[in-house]
C-alpha cells in the first residue's frame, strides 16, 4: 500500500463539543469528539463566540498531544466555516479578513464561526495552510433567485453547504462524470432542512432551513406570513421565545413533543394517526420543494440526493422516493461525514485540483 503524501487535520466546532480528525490524504487515521460540558461553558455567557477560542485551542492542543504525541506532520488544518460574508463554493485559506469578519460576527454568531479560527491557530503553531471548506455562506444565486416579492427584503442564502457539495461530488466521481456537467438536487435532511439545485458546477437556488422550506424535526420553514405577523405585534412573546419557537421548538417537536425520528417511526407503526399526518406532512413538504428545484432546472435533472441524519431512515426516504422518482432516480448518503468533506476540501488544494480561494 503506498504511503499517504498528505495528512490533514480538520476541526469542527459545534455549540457544546469540537469534533476534530487526523485523515492521511482521504482516509481517516483517527477522530475524536472533545465535549464541552455546560459548567465549563458558563464562564463565556453573555459574551461572543469567539472569546471561547483560546479555551477550545487548548483542549484541542492537550487532546492531540495525548494521542499522537505529535502532530508537526500535519500539511494542512481545515476548519468548518462560519456565517462570513456570501462567497462563492470551494476552499479558502484563511486570511486576516476573514478572521476579522469572524470576531465581528456581522452576519451571526455562531460555533461554526471558531472553526477558521482554531483552524488559523493550530496553522501557525505547526507552520501549514489553514482553509475552509464551503461555509453555511456559499452563494451562487443568479439575482432572478434573490427576490422575495418585497422589495428592499431580499431572500438570504444560508445552507448546508459543506455536506451538500461534498455529497454532490461524491455522486459525480460515482458516476464519472464532472460535477459541473451534473443537473442534480440535493436535500440535506437534519434538524434543518436545505433542497439545493445544483448546475454547472454551482448550487443556484436553495431553502434557506431558517425561514423556507419544509419544516423539519425542530424548525417550523416556512410559516402563514399574515399570522406571523399578528403573533410578532401580539405582545405575547419576546424575540427570544419566538426564535426558540420557531427554530429550537418549531416542526414536528410542535405537534409531537419529541426530536426523535426513531421515535415518531415507532410512534407510526404502532398506529399512531397523528404521529403519520405530521410525518406525512413533512414528506409533502420536502417534495414540493425538490419538486420547485426540478422546476429552476426546467425538468432537467440527472438525480436526486438524500443526505444528512434522517436519510438513516429508509422508510422515510422510500415515501420521498414515491413522491419524486418521476423527476429522476433518488440516491440515498444517510449522515453527514463533515470531517471527512473537510479533509476532501483541502486535499483537492494539497492536490493541485483546485486553487485555494481568496476571502
Amino acid at each position: 500500500m503506498q504511503d499517504p503524501r498528505f495528512h490533514i487535520l480538520a476541526i469542527n466546532p459545534g455549540s457544546g463539543s469540537t469534533k476534530i480528525g487526523i485523515f492521511d490524504d482521504a482516509l481517516e487515521r483517527w477522530s475524536e469528539t472533545i465535549r464541552h460540558g455546560d459548567a465549563e461553558l458558563r464562564a463565556f455567557m453573555a459574551q461572543p463566540i469567539a472569546a471561547q477560542l483560546d479555551f477550545r485551542y487548548q483542549k484541542l492542543r492537550g487532546l492531540l498531544l495525548e494521542k499522537l504525541g505529535t502532530y508537526n506532520d500535519v500539511a494542512a488544518v481545515v476548519g468548518r466555516g462560519g456565517l462570513l460574508r456570501p462567497l462563492a463554493g470551494g476552499t479558502y485559506e484563511v486570511n486576516n479578513r476573514m478572521r476579522d469578519d469572524l470576531f465581528r460576527a456581522e452576519r451571526g454568531d455562531h460555533a461554526s464561526n471558531l472553526g477558521a479560527l482554531l483552524a488559523r491557530a493550530v496553522a501557525q503553531e505547526i507552520g501549514c495552510p489553514a482553509f475552509i471548506v464551503d461555509p453555511v455562506s456559499v452563494d451562487e444565486w443568479p439575482p432572478v433567485a434573490r427576490l422575495s416579492g418585497l422589495a428592499g427584503l431580499d431572500r438570504e442564502c444560508l445552507w448546508h453547504a459543506l455536506n451538500s457539495r461534498a455529497i454532490a461530488l461524491r455522486f459525480a466521481d460515482e458516476q464519472q462524470r464532472a460535477y459541473a456537467d451534473l443537473r442534480l438536487i440535493v436535500a440535506h435532511l437534519g434538524s434543518g432542512i436545505s433542497v439545493s439545485a445544483h448546475a454547472g458546477g454551482k448550487m443556484i437556488d436553495v431553502t434557506n432551513s431558517r425561514e423556507e422550506g419544509a419544516f423539519s424535526t425542530e424548525r417550523a420553514g416556512g410559516l402563514p406570513v399574515m399570522k406571523l405577523i399578528e403573533w410578532c405585534l401580539s405582545g405575547t412573546a419576546d424575540r427570544a421565545t419566538m426564535e426558540r419557537r420557531i427554530f429550537r421548538e418549531g416542526g414536528i417537536f410542535s405537534y409531537l413533543g419529541t426530536r426523535d425520528l426513531r421515535e415518531v417511526m415507532q410512534r407510526v407503526e404502532s398506529g399512531d394517526t397523528q404521529a403519520a399526518t405530521v410525518l406525512d406532512a413533512m414528506i409533502y413538504q420536502i417534495a414540493k420543494e425538490i419538486g420547485a428545484m426540478a422546476a429552476v432546472q426546467h425538468g432537467r435533472v440527472d438525480g436526486i440526493l438524500l443526505t444528512g441524519g434522517m436519510a438513516h431512515e429508509t422508510r422515510l426516504c422510500e415515501m420521498i422516493e414515491k413522491r419524486v422518482g418521476w423527476i429522476a432516480a433518488v440516491h440515498r448518503y444517510p449522515g453527514e461525514d463533515e470531517l471527512a468533506a473537510l479533509a476532501g476540501g483541502a486535499l483537492r488544494v494539497l492536490r493541485g485540483e483546485e486553487t485555494p480561494k481568496a476571502y
